[in-house]
């Protein structure tokens, strides 16, 4: 009799959790198959990039923009556009969102809406890996003749002014003319949030590194022009990745110390 009663429990706990999860996704709400268009920049390893060995996109944006189509039930069609056109891009309606490894500021709030957070970052210098006139983000901070590296437009360049002063810093329109400008020698660093820090790490084994030492975290979102009714769409969407781990298994498998760019499998 308990045996009995102990396998018709767990085919009631079996039902009760189906029942829960078929709950979980008529509660998502459903896109009717509509097209959104994404922007991302293509040139930011490992959230998007052009994988060398296929020649193809891919990254953390394309795996959880895909994984919240299928829950949402959308058609997702990414478009490349250069990082400092992409805000006001989204602003304006050109895209209906934007993923790009974007920090959330009050300043961007005034024009687009985030999503919630999906990653906390920390603004860390990445360097050749022979550099050994400093080891730490603070010591570069006090050797006043290295030159140090940031993207026009993005909270990076403001975190560079914090750390050392807009004299020292020289500033870039493309992420990647940063890492050629580091590997040549023009720049003695280059910041950039540790999971960027990560996959240019990764894109470049046996070059570059990141020196020890973080600023402070900021938290990473999705973008959309304001008032847009996606927003709270992938939210909810974000809310069942998180609940379920499908979002923390896409976070482990691009944002990685073993990540490498040159394959669509880190």
């Amino acid at each position: 009799m308990a045996r009995r009663n102990i396998v018709k429990l767990a085919f009631v706990l079996a039902l009760c959790l189906s029942a829960l999860r078929s709950a979980d996704a008529a509660a998502l709400p459903d896109l009717g198959g509509r097209v959104v268009i994404v922007a991302v920049e293509d040139d930011y390893p490992p959230f998007n990039y052009i994988i060398p060995g296929s020649g193809k996109p891919g990254g953390w944006d394309y795996d959880a923009v895909r994984e919240l189509a299928a829950r949402l039930h959308f058609k997702p069609e990414f478009r490349e556009i250069s990082w400092d056109s992409m805000i006001q891009g989204v602003a304006t309606g050109q895209f209906d969102m934007a993923a790009n490894g974007i920090t959330a500021t009050p300043e961007r709030a005034r024009v687009v809406d985030f999503s919630a957070s999906y990653a906390e970052v920390h603004q860390r210098l990445l360097v050749r890996i022979d550099e050994k006139r400093f080891k730490t983000l603070a010591e570069f901070a006090k050797t006043t003749a290295a030159r140090l590296g940031a993207q026009k437009g993005n909270t990076n360049y403001t975190r560079a002014e914090e750390l050392v002063g807009r004299s020292r810093i020289v500033a870039y329109d493309e992420f990647g003319d940063l890492i050629q400008a580091l590997l040549s020698g023009d720049l003695d660093a280059v910041i950039i949030d540790d999971v960027g820090g990560q996959g240019y790490v990764g894109a470049n084994a046996g070059r570059l590194r990141m020196l020890e030492g973080a600023l402070a975290g900021q938290d990473l979102a999705m973008v959309f022009p304001q008032g847009s009714p996606l927003r709270a769409a992938i939210d909810k969407g974000l809310g069942s990745m998180r609940a379920d781990g499908s979002l923390a298994r896409i976070c482990s498998r691009w944002f990685s110390p073993k990540f490498r760019a040159e394959s669509d499998k880190p």
